[in-house]
């Protein structure tokens, strides 16, 4: 079935008409939150306590999307997916330690865009992979003109010296709690654990850059923008805010908001678990205003990337993409709304993340209830700037308005599951890193009818065992096609 008459005109107004006004192709900027809950938008109502000013603005001026999906539960293998455009798993993405984008033979979409005469930027984090220099990972070795960030699942929010982090790493292993300790490791997670207070990358050097991370990123994504607005751009501002430690804090915002300042782990007095588990739900009593301190810095700086757009005269000529890499994180006490789960698993809760895009082709004060993925971001900017879309790609254009039965997957290892429209099979083998990450998992075979219950209660295997068997064959099929596909 091809495109209606319907769909393709809203392409063509959305594209073509749009060239006539504009000398050069559109802007792209790409904002990725980390853990931000799905239901921590002030504009959605959910939760009386959050303000999102510029996150309303936004969907005031946008297209916000109540049903759109990571594929993934976890970081590094979502932020896989998202800059490559294709499942993670057929680059052996599965959890964390992963190849990362080592197995990419097709273009990244910052390549794409390179490719394209864009000018291309990478600021805040790089989370797949290795992050190695001269990996494929690294941002410059994947299409990227400029990065300035860091690589890694973390980032302490206030340290960025490496001679910090190496006197802290100095510390640990005097404590006897480093890695050269033949203590095992405990579900996955180790006990000796880095604070990463290390320098901060810019290009090919490290840096040293006092200050707060969310404002730096910030205010570095402002400067590339104000170096390149005369010619089109992309820009891929990677934020650690809403990611653990949410207690790292500026001391003017804790004495204002009359927060306590939290120690960071101290390795000569506690073991690294145990004060790790501390800061998490239901172990922190200000674990909600930490969290919340994270959304309203990062806010604060896309407030201002919006409004440096409306100073430059270039926001109709710019798309603007916010979302989440993951999940909200329960945790660190971000909220998922009705939905059942938290980051590290395939429920909704772990797999739904916040989606708003204003620009080119989208409509303001617009919500859209189909289900999407971040695998479609690739696709769409194609169809805008008008990159040929390789058959590689996993995703649909968002610019394709028309209604089908789209099938989605999930596949972490010891979790997989399946969406094919209301319907969710998801199995679960083990669920020793939600023990450790102090979530819940319940192992076993459920069969979910998402319309009816989208919190994911009510296991409905034993009343549909045909939906049940259609859908393993589809995962089944899926599977056995991933290294068919070309990536």
């Amino acid at each position: 079935m091809g495109m209606t008459f319907k769909s393709h005109t809203f392409v063509l107004v959305a594209l073509f008409s749009f060239y006539l006004k504009a000398e050069t192709k559109p802007n792209i900027i790409l904002i990725l939150a980390d853990d931000h809950g799905t239901s921590d938008l002030a504009f959605l109502g959910l939760e009386k306590d959050v303000k999102s000013p510029a996150l309303d603005r936004l969907a005031e001026e946008g297209t916000y999307y109540e049903q759109a999906y990571s594929t993934a539960p976890i970081c590094n293998a979502s932020r896989a997916a998202l800059m490559s455009g294709i499942y993670q798993a057929r680059l052996g993405v599965f959890w964390y330690a992963n190849p990362g984008l080592q197995n990419l033979r097709t273009p990244s979409l910052a390549q794409s865009l390179k490719n394209s005469g864009y000018r291309t930027a990478y600021v805040g984090k790089v989370h797949y992979g290795s992050g190695n220099p001269d990996s494929t990972d690294f941002p410059l070795n994947h299409g990227f003109d400029e990065f300035f960030g860091f690589c890694g699942g973390r980032k302490h929010y206030l340290f960025h010296d490496d001679l910090e982090e190496n006197h802290f790493l100095k510390q640990q292993k005097e404590a006897g709690q480093d890695s050269s300790n033949p203590v095992t490791r405990e579900g996955g997670l180790s006990k000796f654990e880095s604070l990463k207070k290390g320098s901060l990358w810019r290009n090919r050097k490290k840096v040293v850059v006092p200050g707060f991370s969310t404002e730096i990123f910030g205010r570095e994504a402002r400067d590339f923008i104000k170096r390149q607005y005369k010619n089109p751009f992309y820009l891929h501002l990677s934020f650690n805010a809403v990611h653990n430690f949410t207690h790292q804090l500026p001391k003017k915002y804790l004495e204002e908001h009359n927060l306590n300042a939290i120690k960071d782990w101290d390795p000569s007095k506690e073991a690294y678990l145990d004060w790790y588990r501390k800061g998490r739900y239901p172990n922190n009593p200000q674990g909600r205003e930490y969290y919340l301190a994270h959304i309203d810095f990062m806010d604060r700086e896309i407030a201002k990337v919006m409004n440096l757009l409306d100073e430059l005269k270039i926001k109709e000529n710019t798309l603007l993409i916010y979302a989440s890499d993951n999940g909200g994180s329960t945790p660190i006490y971000a909220r998922n709304g009705a939905l059942r789960g938290s980051k590290y698993t395939l429920y909704e809760g772990g797999v739904r993340v916040p989606l708003i895009i204003s620009g080119p082709g989208f409509s303001s004060k617009k919500q859209i209830s189909r289900p999407v993925s971040l695998l479609d971001l690739y696709p769409t900017i194609c169809d805008l700037v008008q990159v040929p879309k390789g058959d590689y790609l996993d995703g649909k254009s968002l610019y394709d308005s028309k209604e089908e039965n789209r099938i989605f997957y999930w596949d972490s290892g010891h979790e997989r599951a399946i969406r094919k429209g209301k319907w969710k099979y998801k199995q679960a083998l083990d669920n020793a890193d939600a023990k450790l990450e102090m979530v819940e998992l319940e192992i076993g075979e459920f069969l979910y009818d998402l319309e009816s219950d989208p919190g994911e209660r009510v296991n409905l295997l034993a009343n549909h065992p045909e939906k049940v068997l259609e859908l393993k064959e589809e995962f089944r099929q899926w599977k056995e096609n991933l290294s068919t596909k070309k990536n």
